[in-house]
């Protein structure tokens, strides 16, 4: 059930992309598009049943050599791609403010009539 959430959230921010005129609109579905996407991908990392992969302090080493231990590379990963989509929300707000000073609507419409004329 919680997949097709996900799914929905991905779809809605995509159709979002697609049909707005409006550029700050644009960049919100963006943003919930991405998260969609992020959710996606921590709910087919997430198991149950695996340990963190950390040293004990008194001995150096692992606390149960035979348990099943989570990867913290897709861990990484996803925090990677968190930063990178906070960094490129950020940047496009700051270049659509900008731009309302311009065309205070921000319709694609008025902004490529007035890039024309």
């Amino acid at each position: 059930m919680i997949e097709a959430l996900v799914l929905v959230t991905v779809l809605a921010g995509f159709l979002g992309l697609l049909l707005r005129r409006n550029l700050f609109l644009k960049v919100l579905a963006l943003d919930v598009m991405s998260t969609g996407v992020i959710g996606f991908f921590v709910l087919l990392a997430a198991r149950s049943g695996v340990r963190t992969p950390i040293l004990e302090a008194s001995t150096g080493a692992a606390s149960s050599p035979a348990a099943d231990f989570a990867d913290p590379v897709p861990q990484a990963v996803i925090l990677t791609a968190i930063v990178i989509g906070f960094s490129v929300q950020a940047l496009l707000l700051v270049v659509i403010t900008h731009l309302a000073r311009r065309e205070p609507s921000l319709q694609i419409d008025a902004l490529e009539e007035a890039a024309e004329g």
